[in-house]
C-alpha cells in the first residue's frame, strides 16, 4: 500500500543557538535532528509544530515563518513523507527530552549543522538562520 505522510519540524533559536533532539525511537534511533513529527488529522500545521516541540523538549516557542518543504522518498516502510519546516524562537522553558526524544539541547548553529544526519535538515538549519538574519535586518 502506498502512503503519503505529512511531517512537521521546527528550527528553534535561542540567542545564537539552535535546538536539537536526539531520536530515542526508530526510525533514525540515536540520530540528532530538529524537533518535529507527524501532522494529525484535523490539526493545523502550526499547532502540530508547537505540539511536537512541546512534547519532545518541554519548551514553548513562537513561530516566525516557513523555512521550507522537504521530501523523504519511499523507504522500506513504503512511506513517502512530505516535511514542512518552520523557524521559531524560544519563549520559555529549558529543554528536557520527552516523548520519542532521548536528549534535547541548544547548541551553536555550526555544531547543530555538523550533528544532524540528513542533508535536508542541514539545509533547513541554514535557511532558518538566513530567514532570521533577513528579519533582523528589516528592524
Amino acid at each position: 500500500m502506498s502512503v503519503i505522510k505529512v511531517g512537521v519540524g521546527a528550527v528553534v533559536f535561542r540567542d545564537q543557538t539552535a535546538l536539537l533532539i536526539k531520536r530515542g525511537k526508530p526510525p533514525f534511533l540515536g540520530q540528532w535532528s530538529i524537533p518535529g513529527g507527524s501532522l494529525n488529522y484535523g490539526e493545523t500545521i502550526e499547532a502540530a509544530i508547537i505540539r511536537e516541540v512541546r512534547e519532545e523538549t518541554a519548551i514553548e516557542i513562537r513561530l516566525l515563518g516557513l523555512v521550507g518543504v522537504f521530501e523523504a522518498m519511499p523507504d522500506a516502510t513504503g512511506a513517502h513523507t512530505v516535511i514542512i519546516d518552520h523557524v521559531a524562537e524560544w519563549m520559555s522553558g529549558e529543554p528536557v527530552a520527552g516523548d520519542d526524544a532521548a536528549a534535547a539541547e541548544f547548541v551553536p548553529l555550526e555544531d547543530a549543522i555538523a550533528r544532524v544526519s540528513w542533508d535536508e535538515t542541514r539545509t533547513a538549519l541554514r535557511q532558518a538562520a538566513e530567514f532570521r538574519q533577513r528579519a533582523a535586518n528589516r528592524l
